[in-house]
Order: structure tokens, then C-alpha cells, then sequence
């Protein structure tokens, strides 16, 4: 790796993601499972629906609101050089926000015509996350300029394609499906390629990996957690709590940026 040029190292990962693409072309269209509104835990309590899954969504708001608070005002300029630096994780944290909204909007009663309204802002986090890195560890200038907006306007058109696809009655989430997980797999090799970093770096970005990875489990194994819990809550609800976590790992990684330690010892001089 050491004997790479900063060039080389950007084929790679040109060459991995035209790779992952050419793979998802050839891939056969994948429909919305009707199965997958079919959670677990459909119990009601205070007249909400679905209680367990609705409400676990609060975890994201409060996550949200303390990123917010913290990358907000002279906190920013605490931890960032640049004020441009924040754009990505302010973007990543009012996606985080609005998971709340659309999920809850969706567990109310679940449908493919909601799921719409919750896969949406995820989608905003996911790509916010990546051009954050790609801006951090590779080129500052092309992650917040020109990837940040270009990854959500695609990530979008991924859903808004998914949701033409269902309207004409074969829906096809090859493409959202890319979006959603082909960051979790690109992440460790950018890490690789690329260690220096001023706001990625440290142990947070492997938590946040494992957390979401962790949350995609608990939501595989949604009954088979309620039932091992003896029906007190439910994997996918659990589910809700993981990503949670894995968004405030993004949090810690960036108020402990080196950075951050940085200003703090310039402020002392």
C-alpha cells in the first residue's frame, strides 16, 4: 500500500465501485417483499400503533438534536478548520432527524406506499456519511462540493426509481439496495488506502460499522428477539435503538476529532 500514489489509490476505488455497478446491472430485478410489513411486535398501547416499532424511533431524534447542538455556533468552529468541513455532518444529522419522522410515519401502518417516506432519509444519512469521509480522508474540495449533493440527488433518484418500478408493478430495489450498502462495504477499504484523517480516524468509525451491522441483525431476527425476550420488545424495535447508536458513534468520532484537540491546545497558548 505504501508503495500506491494518491492516483492509484483512487483507481481502486474506481475500479471497485465500476465492479459493484456492472455486478447490480446484471442482477435481476428486485421486487419489495409484501412479507417485510409483516413486523412482529403489532401491539398498541395509548392508542399508537405499533407501539414498540414507532416509538423506538425516538433514538434518532435525540441523536439528531445533539448532533446538531454540537456541531452548532462556536462549538464548530472548535472542531472544524474550515466552516465548509461541517456541511456533510450537519446534511448526515438532519437526515438522522428525519429517519424519526419518516419511520414512525411508516410503522403507523406499514405499506410500500410509506416505506417510501422512511427509506428516504436514511438515504440522506448514508450518503452525507460517505462524502464526509471521502472529504476528510481523500479530497476535501470534491467530497463537499461536488460528491456531497451529486450522492443524495442519487440516492433519491435510486428511491424515486424504486417507487416508479412499484407504481408499474415491478418494483426493482437493485438500485437503493447499492446506495444502502455499498458505502459499509466501501468505508473499511477507504480507511485502508487512506488512514490520515482529521475527523474519521480513531475507533468510532469502526463502532459505527459494527452498530449498524448489529441493527441489521436485530432486524433479520425480529421475532426470534421477541420471542427470546419473552415478548418485552422486538428485534426490529431493538433494531431502531441500534442504528441509533451507530449515528451517535458518528457524533463521538467527530467532537473527538484530532482536530478538536487541536484548537484546544491553541486556545491555550
Amino acid at each position: 500500500m505504501k508503495n500506491l500514489t494518491h492516483q492509484q489509490r483512487i483507481l481502486i476505488l474506481v475500479g471497485m465501485f465500476a465492479v459493484t455497478l456492472i455486478g447490480a446491472a446484471f442482477v435481476p430485478p428486485i421486487p419489495q417483499d409484501p412479507g417485510y410489513h409483516g413486523f412482529a411486535d403489532t401491539r398498541s398501547l395509548w392508542s399508537i400503533p405499533n407501539f414498540g416499532d414507532t416509538v423506538s424511533n425516538a433514538g434518532f431524534a435525540v441523536v439528531s438534536l445533539l448532533g446538531l447542538f454540537a456541531l452548532s455556533g462556536s462549538r464548530r468552529r472548535e472542531i472544524f478548520a474550515e466552516g465548509p468541513d461541517a456541511v456533510p455532518y450537519l446534511v448526515f444529522f438532519v437526515g438522522i432527524g428525519l429517519v424519526c419522522i419518516g419511520s414512525s410515519y411508516y410503522h403507523l401502518v406499514p405499506s410500500t406506499d410509506r416505506l417510501f417516506w422512511d427509506r428516504l432519509p436514511m438515504t440522506i444519512g448514508f450518503m452525507a456519511l460517505f462524502a464526509a469521509i471521502v472529504a476528510d480522508r481523500i479530497d476535501r474540495t470534491a467530497g463537499i462540493r461536488w460528491l456531497l449533493p451529486v450522492l443524495v440527488v442519487l440516492g433519491v433518484a435510486s428511491l424515486l426509481y424504486w417507487d416508479w418500478t412499484e407504481a408499474q408493478g415491478r418494483g426493482d430495489l437493485r438500485w437503493y439496495g447499492l446506495v444502502q450498502f455499498y458505502p459499509m462495504i466501501a468505508l473499511p477499504v477507504i480507511c485502508w488506502l487512506f488512514p490520515k484523517a482529521h475527523y474519521t480516524g480513531g475507533s468510532h468509525l469502526f463502532w459505527v460499522i459494527v452498530w449498524y451491522g448489529i441493527a441489521k441483525l436485530l432486524e433479520h431476527f425480529d421475532g426470534a428477539v421477541l420471542t427470546l425476550l419473552g415478548g418485552a420488545v422486538s428485534g426490529h424495535s431493538l433494531k431502531h435503538l441500534a442504528a441509533a447508536v451507530a449515528a451517535y458513534f458518528v457524533l463521538r468520532m467527530v467532537v473527538s476529532s484530532p482536530q478538536r484537540v487541536f484548537a484546544r491546545l491553541e486556545g491555550k497558548r
